[in-house]
């Protein structure tokens, strides 16, 4: 029997108030089951950025509900998201959003130091940080602060870090926007290894080949969802004409 990580209903996000309200999201239903590899494509204010943002638990709607891995998270207040934040969720961001004073491996042992139920010792959490970072190919840069890294190694570091509290579910915003063809090859390789491992991953992206490498695309336009099929091949006519940058 299929699992339930993500289960939106009526998502809507409006912003603003009366004739100047802007409706980023209207009305979203979105599943995504444990393991599933799922792609969020669409124009420049299709509201896949939104979307991400609202998934990730790094804001609330304005209506509809939102749960998380069982549990309802639309309603809860900012601390108790970045309670969830930490616990269920890891995060790829483009641009890595690395500590650049601290090394590979300091970095990716950030979220067990933020985590308030964290238990482990110094020495577990260590030894946790570099088997993820061993995961992602990077066992031989683990004492390397982020300016002696190549920007493929430094993305390699931010999927480790996000993997290191085991989350129900990695959001990966762009991970290869600002890599180029051959690092972005090898991160998607990463997160393909990993989604083979069970990771459940959802990824926003403008780019049609990156998309090909999820299960899954979902094509927002005006803050709706227009198609929500396997494999990017149908996107091509949806995508043609649309920027395809940020919303």
């Amino acid at each position: 029997m299929a699992v339930i990580i993500i289960e939106t209903q009526g998502l809507t996000k409006v912003y603003g108030m009366g004739d100047i309200a802007v409706h980023a999201l209207a009305g979203v239903d979105v599943l995504v089951e444990k393991g599933e590899f799922v792609a969020v494509m669409g124009p420049s204010g299709s509201g896949k950025s939104t979307l991400m943002n609202i998934l990730g638990c790094l804001d609330r709607p304005t209506d509809g509900s939102y749960g998380l891995d069982g549990q309802d998270v639309s309603t809860l207040d900012k601390d108790q998201l970045a309670g969830v934040r930490n616990r269920k969720i890891g995060f790829v961001f483009q641009s890595y959003n690395l500590l650049p004073r601290l090394t590979a491996i300091k970095n990716v042992m950030l979220p067990m130091l933020y985590d308030g139920d964290n238990i482990r010792t110094d020495q577990e959490m260590r030894d946790r940080a570099a088997h993820v970072l061993d995961l992602v190919g990077l066992a031989d840069r683990m004492e390397h602060l982020p300016t002696e890294l190549s920007g493929g190694q430094q993305q390699r570091v931010a999927i480790a870090r996000a993997l290191v509290n085991n989350p129900a579910t990695i959001f990966a915003d762009e991970p290869t926007g600002n890599l180029d063809t051959r690092s972005s090859a090898e991160i998607m390789k990463v997160l393909r290894a990993l989604h083979g491992r069970g990771a459940t991953i959802v990824m926003v992206t403008h780019e049609l080949d990156i998309a090909e490498n999820a299960q899954r695309v979902i094509y927002l336009r005006d803050g709706k969802i227009i198609s929500d099929r396997a494999h990017a091949s149908h996107i091509v006519d949806l995508h043609n004409g649309d920027n395809g940058g940020e919303a």
